[in-house]
């Protein structure tokens, strides 16, 4: 029986066929999480949690890793890093404006996705395809590239009244996602929005958006097996589960009595067994 202690933080991926999944345990080992598929793993929440920006202890994360002082103070627990189009940076009320620099204002992507559905989304320029993997997206395009975070989110928020902006998750890991045409659908959409788009964009100058006929990237996960019926463990309700582990899509974990999805317990440290 192999054992870690992992402080959790969302899977690293890399872009693979099928896409690789690992956790990095507190003494520095590289679990490969696809090596584990088909095996019981025990799962055990030890009851601590460290925030993920300055370590101290807290009895509680907020926004995924983040104690209570750092959720209030930090730029990265903002509003406006869900809500993009309510970014504040150009009128000087940025919590970190350095932090923003490089994280905000830097080039993104508008981009289309299938992961539930057809679904229109943002991303930083060097997030890609980490985005779409961690959507548990199946297809992608680009439509998009702009200037800042901002720009994306005004774009984004306009194309929104017709396209979803969000994943249902539940749909997604049942594995019954249908593929859409999805070139053909970014080619509806840039003529639909154009006078729109190119409105939001002279507000950032001539230069600000490009728009894109990148080809499809099509995403394939290691799952042996999806769920019928989809139910979630709770790592803050139970502490400890045992299960077959059938695969992994997204940030979730794919068992065969329920799902856990990592992300959420950014923070949390766990003992993991292989039985």
């Amino acid at each position: 029986m192999s054992q870690y202690t992992i402080t959790l933080h969302k899977m690293h991926v890399e872009a693979s066929n099928p896409i690789r999944y690992s956790l990095i345990s507190d003494k520095g080992e590289c679990v490969v999480l696809n090596e584990l598929i088909g095996k019981s793993l025990s799962l055990t929440f030890s009851g601590k949690i460290t925030c993920t920006a300055c370590s101290r202890v807290t009895n509680k994360s907020f926004n995924q890793g983040y104690c209570y002082p750092c959720f209030k103070s930090l730029a990265a627990c903002d509003m406006c890093i869900m809500k993009p189009e309510t970014c504040h940076y150009h009128l000087g009320t940025c919590r970190e404006p350095e932090w923003a620099d490089t994280h905000c204002m830097q080039e993104h992507y508008v981009y289309l996705s299938n992961a539930s559905g057809l679904k229109v989304g943002i991303t930083r320029q060097d997030q890609l395809p980490i985005r779409w993997i961690d959507q548990g997206a199946i297809q992608a395009v680009p439509l998009y590239r702009v200037s800042n975070r901002y720009q994306a989110g005004l774009i984004e928020i306009c194309l929104a009244e017709s396209i979803k902006d969000k994943t249902n998750w539940r749909t997604m890991l049942k594995g019954t996602v249908e593929k859409l045409a999805l070139e053909k659908l970014r080619e509806d959409v840039q003529k639909k929005f154009s006078d729109q788009v190119e409105k939001i964009s002279k507000k950032f100058g001539n230069q600000s958006c490009e728009i894109l006929s990148d080809s499809e990237v099509e995403l394939f996960y290691p799952v042996e097996e999806y769920p019928e019926k989809v139910s979630s463990y709770n790592l803050d309700k139970e502490n400890s589960f045992t299960d077959t582990l059938k695969g992994i899509k997204g940030q979730y974990l794919i068992f065969e009595n329920g799902v856990i999805n990592i992300r959420k317990y950014t923070s949390y440290q766990i003992e993991l067994s292989v039985n």
